[in-house]
């Protein structure tokens, strides 16, 4: 007896130093534990559940297979530990195997202690004992399942007495197996993981753990937080959302939004979502923005109309206006005398505009005016988008801010990205002027 408590306490000794805290923690109080197994999976390795009817999906960790455990006093020399195997993602029948198979590694072993042996089989050669390669099929109509075998395993390994039958009894755990469980614990893992490895930044070229970097999901280019952080900032404050991107070289993918906001605040993450939404709406052919200064919001046309009203201030606008700011149907003669009538009038003819019209309105409505000549006066609209541009310096090859398209500002003719300066080489416009 006393040989088989040396024997316990040395190989649980040796079984503290091999694992870590997370693998295997130890009952104090008594020769008991608890490993938590993290299987080994193959290359390309997939789960799906109901037989593909939801999928496949490509993982590459699995949550850990429990193994909760309990000597004896007379383990290793003649019983075997009292076990049982829990997992969310193996079927009672599976977890059945797999504990006869654990009882007959003990047995195998003629009487030596055998923990580590159970813990081995279990992480390397689960599934290939359960004749799992590439593929876990998880099953939606049953129920994954404690295997315990306690103190009737070692009834089991001997003769039944007094006819009476003993051996393994089997405890439903939980509920069916939830695949999108299993998804979530394989992204946190490969999170992990990638945090505790060295990678290169694709920009300053340093070596750093992967919790200083971040990988694009769309294209798998890792850069160090510092550099992407510098390039989003930098993109961000000059307007130019569509070079928040990758980059590496002819790599058109792009950050997520969760991505953005880790590394430039709150703040600069408010321009960008705001700018992005704006850009968005301006390639939609059937959004265009209220006309009024004060307002600007989206406005959805409907293609059978030329005009359209604002669900914000209720503005009614010529959606030709808008775009072109040309309408031979506007009545700007009538706006203007409005305007005209309500800057000249008394106390009581304003009065009386205002209760008509608004007195917010009809202040707003003169500002718009001042500011609408002005902008038609100092601004050209761009031959692509038709967004406002105002040239303060340089030379008349133009970009627009907004959609990138090169014009000449002279003749506002679109430019081909390739040799663009050739529009100025037959003299009817001037690069320089």
């Amino acid at each position: 007896m006393n040989a088989d408590i040396e024997e316990q306490e040395d190989e649980l000794l040796a079984l503290n130093s091999i694992f870590d805290s997370e693998e295997f923690v130890r009952d104090g109080s008594k020769s008991a534990g608890e490993f938590r197994i993290s299987v080994e999976l193959p290359a390309d390795f997939t789960v799906t559940l109901n037989e593909g009817q939801y999928g496949l999906y490509d993982i590459s960790f699995l949550p850990p297979l429990l193994l909760t455990f309990e000597l004896p006093d007379d383990y290793p020399s003649s019983s075997a530990p009292s076990f049982s195997l829990t997992c969310s993602w193996l079927t009672h029948m599976q977890l059945s195997a797999l504990g006869a198979q654990l009882i007959d590694l003990y047995q195998a072993t003629g009487g030596a202690v055998v923990l580590f042996s159970w813990v081995q089989f279990l992480k390397e050669d689960a599934l290939r004992f359960l004749d799992i390669h590439a593929l876990l099929e998880l099953p939606s109509d049953e129920h994954s399942t404690q295997y315990d075998s306690l103190d009737s395993l070692n009834a089991a390994l001997s003769e039944p007495k007094n006819n009476q039958q003993s051996g393994p009894t089997y405890r439903q755990d939980c509920n069916a197996v939830d695949l999108w469980k299993l998804l979530i614990y394989n992204a946190a893992q490969t999170q992990k993981a990638f945090s505790a490895t060295v990678f290169d930044c694709g920009v300053c070229f340093v070596g750093l753990l992967g919790s200083d970097c971040v990988q694009l999901p769309e294209c798998g280019h890792i850069f160090c937080k510092v550099c992407l952080t510098k390039f989003c900032t930098l993109q961000i404050t000059e307007g130019n959302i569509k070079a928040v991107s990758c980059p590496e070289a002819d790599c058109s993918a792009t950050p997520t939004p969760s991505q953005v906001k880790c590394l430039v605040g709150e703040e600069l993450f408010s321009r960008y979502d705001r700018l992005l939404l704006q850009s968005t709406l301006d390639h939609m052919a059937d959004v265009v923005y209220c006309p009024r200064r004060v307002c600007g919001s989206a406005v959805i046309v409907e293609k059978s109309s030329a005009a359209a009203q604002c669900s914000v201030c209720s503005f009614a606008f010529c959606v030709a206006y808008v775009h072109l700011k040309r309408c031979s149907d506007c009545a700007s003669e009538g706006l203007s005398a409005l305007w005209d009538d309500y800057a000249s009038g008394s106390k009581q003819r304003q009065r009386l505009l205002e209760n008509r019209y608004g007195r917010s309105t009809m202040r707003a409505t003169v500002e718009e005016c001042l500011s609408e000549d002005w902008m038609a006066f100092n601004s050209k609209n761009c031959p692509h988008c038709f967004w406002k541009i105002q040239k303060n310096g340089g030379c008349n090859m133009m970009t627009c801010s907004q959609c990138g398209q090169l014009f000449c500002w002279s003749c506002l003719t679109r430019l081909p990205s390739h040799r663009a300066g050739k529009h100025f080489e037959n003299g009817l416009c001037y690069q320089y002027q």
